[in-house]
């Protein structure tokens, strides 16, 4: 039986998207796949007063399962308002890839999903992306479509190269599929390795020509950035120190991200900076306290140090933070 999102009290991003663009700021769409990452995104959301989109991707369903996954999202609606801050949350279907899944999240409580036919033919983008827009809408879900690819991998998404988006392509893909939000490729990347340095390089910058162009072609229009990790250098120092291997990790500067969520740039995509904090302080730890086998304590360290680095993202990053009254 079909379960409405606004039965478990979440909401979709329309009202989000609204505020954050009129007081040029990005809303934080974190990914979670267990109890801990669900609890630090709430948890750091709701000691900064920020709104969040709780993501979920196809490989996070099938690890964790889909009717867990509802709950915890309803579990963190409860969570929230016991911290004391009733903030806005939205539960996100990351990367969908067929009409299928979409509809089957719609049926399960998501509020919101994402159709990705970016790998696709342009008219075979517009007509799958068209279709999940005229189910969803009918349960007045929100979808967030995407143009251009993004190299990199993480989950189940992956490409080796990348494919800006064409500006003179997304007023008519906007008008023509009815999606709520567009995801665009301006040198953003999946995963912890986004870009491939030689020594002495410096990350290349964001092309925010690109940017300012689908802004001028969609005024007032949410536009979403995914592949957005920093990759900060702290946490994988901490993970080769304790065992790890992550040579050549590097992601996109925190300033250049400050400076999109101040533009049309109303939600970040935030995945691997989560995984990094998370897995160093397990390894941590586990190499600190070899004795030690009770999974609260390294995972509850972990968790510890998640909220720790969201909170900063809502706060430095996203300018999310005491968005909520």
């Amino acid at each position: 039986m079909a379960v409405s999102y606004k039965e478990l009290g979440l909401v979709n991003t329309k009202e989000m998207f609204a505020d954050a663009m009129k007081n040029g700021y990005a809303v934080p769409a974190y990914n979670f796949n267990n109890l801990e990452q669900i609890q630090a995104i709430i948890q750091a959301c709701a000691e900064t007063k920020s709104p969040v989109i709780l993501q979920v991707s196809k490989g996070a369903r099938n690890y964790a399962n889909a009717t867990i996954l509802r709950y915890l999202a309803v579990g963190a609606v409860e969570y929230a308002k016991e911290l004391g801050c009733s903030i806005p949350i939205a539960l996100h279907l990351d990367h969908g890839d067929s009409y299928e899944l979409c509809v089957d999240c719609i049926e399960k409580g998501f509020s919101s999903v994402m159709i990705d036919g970016s790998h696709l033919p342009y008219e075979e983008n517009v007509a799958l992306t068209k279709k999940v827009v005229d189910y969803a809408h009918q349960f007045d879900v929100t979808v967030e479509g995407e143009l251009g690819v993004l190299a990199g991998i993480e989950d189940e998404v992956q490409s080796e190269h990348s494919h800006y988006t064409d500006p003179d392509q997304v007023e008519d893909f906007v008008k023509r599929t009815g999606v709520d939000s567009l995801a665009i490729s301006i040198g953003t990347s999946h995963g912890a390795y986004k870009f491939k340095l030689k020594p002495g390089e410096s990350v290349p910058p964001l092309r925010f020509d690109i940017l300012e162009e689908c802004e001028k072609r969609l005024p007032n229009f949410p536009i979403v950035l995914h592949g957005a990790s920093s990759v900060l250098p702290e946490y994988v120092e901490l993970i080769n120190k304790y065992g790890g291997k992550m040579e050549n990790a590097v992601g996109v500067p925190e300033d250049q991200l400050r400076k999109a969520a101040k533009s049309a740039v109303c939600k970040i995509n935030i995945d691997s900076d989560g995984r990094l904090a998370f897995t160093a302080k397990v390894r941590e730890t586990l190499a600190t306290q070899p004795s030690e086998f009770d999974p609260r304590k390294y995972l509850g360290n972990a968790r510890s140090e998640l909220v720790k680095a969201y909170k900063a993202k809502n706060e430095n990053v996203l300018g999310s933070a005491n968005r909520v009254k």
